[in-house]
């Protein structure tokens, strides 16, 4: 998928909200206790088609070590917004500098089972971009084609039950690389608004 493929997709469609499972999991939450945090999902032009910037997080790290992700994190009291956090938490990790960034748009926003308001927001990135990844917080970075991400076929759903609850949970094998949870349910977003008209 090129740049013009993927934007004609991206504005045909309106923005549809998550997974009625995703939402019956935090549907206790009270949105005043959520904290607000934004990923980025970078796509980098390819001679073979659009690729998605991923990472696996260091695992060190407190919460959800060794797990695949996009780069991102809390929002700071000193953020203006979303994307301001996305783009400085994404050159913190891996380097990715502003000038090498170009927004698009977004994603619905997520909520999760660890009480963060999520912001997906979407970007083109240099092809040329150079990572230096903070070993603190990332412990690689690579890339996965889109054309991959976006095929329903390549996500699968299993439902587990704890304490009485059933839970949806969303997973796509990647090579040796294994991405699930919120990025997943972020993937499955993105399915839904690359799908032809």
């Amino acid at each position: 998928m090129t740049k013009h493929e993927f934007l004609e997709r991206f504005q045909l469609h309106q923005l549809v909200d998550y997974h009625t499972g995703s939402k019956s999991r935090t549907e206790h939450l009270e949105r005043s206790s959520l904290r607000e945090a934004s990923v980025l999902i970078g796509l980098v032009e390819r001679p073979s088609g659009l690729h998605v910037i991923l990472t696996k997080r260091a695992n060190h790290l407190k919460h959800h070590p060794g797990q695949i992700s996009f780069p991102g994190g809390k929002v700071e009291k000193d953020d203006p917004d979303a994307t301001f956090t996305a783009l400085r938490e994404a050159e913190e990790e891996i380097g990715l500098r502003y000038d090498e960034v170009s927004v698009i748009g977004h994603l619905p926003r997520l909520i999760t089972v660890t009480q963060f308001y999520v912001t997906p927001i979407l970007a083109f990135v240099d092809p040329n971009y150079r990572p230096s990844i903070d070993a603190n917080e990332v412990d690689t970075l690579f890339e996965v084609p889109l054309a991959f991400l976006v095929q329903p076929k390549n996500m699968s759903a299993m439902q587990f039950t704890v304490r009485g609850k059933s839970h949806r949970v969303l997973s796509i094998p990647y090579n040796e690389h294994f991405i699930w949870g919120v990025t997943a349910q972020i993937i499955e977003s993105l399915q839904t608004q690359m799908q032809p008209s």
